[in-house]
C-alpha cells in the first residue's frame, strides 16, 4: 500500500503517521528523512542535493525528484509499502511522483488529508507560553498551570511568548501552508485517490476514520 499524508501545520500528522505505521506496517518516509539518507549515503544525487543545501538555497526539484526516486526504488519501500510525508509540494513534484510510480511500476493507492480549521490551527499553535525564570512550558487550552498565571514549577508570574508561537506568525505559516496544499488537494481530488479526514476530533477518532479508508484499500 502506498500513501501520502497531508495536513497543515498542527493538524496531528505526527501522531496519526506513528498510528498508521503501527499498524499497516509501510515505511514512513519524510523529505528530511529522504535528504538525509541520500546525503549519509553520499550518493550522486545525495551530494548534489548537500552543495544545494550547504549554501542555504532550496533544493531544485528535479533533485529532490531524484532522491524520492532512488528511496522509492529501494528493497524495503518494494517489500513494504510507503507513506510519503513533505512530498509532493507543489504540482510539477506532484507530476514528478506520478511518473516515478509508473516507471517503479507501483500506484499511489490514497492520499490522506487531516482537514483543520485553520482558525483552530491558530488556537493549537499560538496557545504555548513559557515560564521566563525556569523554562516551564505550557498551553493555554491543553496544559495551562494549575493555578492561573503562576508557575507550577517555581511559583513565578512572569511569562512570554516565543515569536513562532504568536497568532500573527502562526497565521501567515498557516497561510502559506494552505497556497502550497489547495492545489494539490485539488490535484488528488481530479484523480480520484484524496481521502479527507476530520482532524478536529479526538486522536482515535481521527486514526478510526483513516483506519476504516484503509481498511478498503489494504
Amino acid at each position: 500500500m502506498n500513501l501520502m499524508l497531508m495536513g497543515l501545520p498542527g493538524a496531528g500528522k505526527g501522531t496519526q503517521a506513528e498510528k498508521i505505521v503501527d499498524k499497516y506496517h509501510v515505511i514512513h518516509i519524510s523529505t528530511g528523512d529522504m535528504f538525509r539518507e541520500a546525503m549519509a549515503n553520499k550518493t550522486a544525487v545525495g551530494l548534489k542535493a548537500k552543495s544545494f543545501i550547504d549554501q542555504g538555497e532550496l533544493v531544485p526539484d528535479e533533485v529532490t525528484n531524484q532522491i524520492v526516486q532512488e528511496r522509492l526504488a529501494q528493497s524495503d519501500v518494494n517489500e513494504a509499502g510507503y507513506m510519503l510525508d513533505g512530498f509532493p509540494r507543489n504540482l510539477a513534484q506532484a507530476e514528478a511522483l506520478d511518473q516515478i510510480n509508473a516507471s517503479l511500476n507501483k500506484k499511489l493507492d490514497a492520499v490522506i488529508d487531516i482537514d483543520v480549521d485553520p482558525k483552530l490551527l491558530v488556537e493549537r499553535l499560538s496557545g504555548r507560553f513559557i515560564c521566563r525564570k525556569c523554562g516551564a512550558t505550557y498551553h493555554k487550552l491543553y496544559n495551562p498551570p494549575k493555578v492561573k498565571d503562576t508557575c507550577d514549577r517555581c511559583g513565578s508570574h512572569d511569562f512570554y511568548q516565543r515569536e513562532d508561537d504568536q497568532p500573527k506568525t502562526v497565521k501567515n505559516r498557516l497561510d502559506v501552508n494552505i497556497k502550497m496544499n489547495t492545489p494539490l488537494i485539488d490535484y488528488y481530488q481530479k484523480a480520484g485517490v484524496l481521502k479527507r479526514v476530520d482532524g478536529a476530533q479526538e486522536i482515535d477518532q481521527v486514526f478510526a476514520q483513516i483506519d476504516a479508508f484503509l481498511s478498503e484499500i489494504n
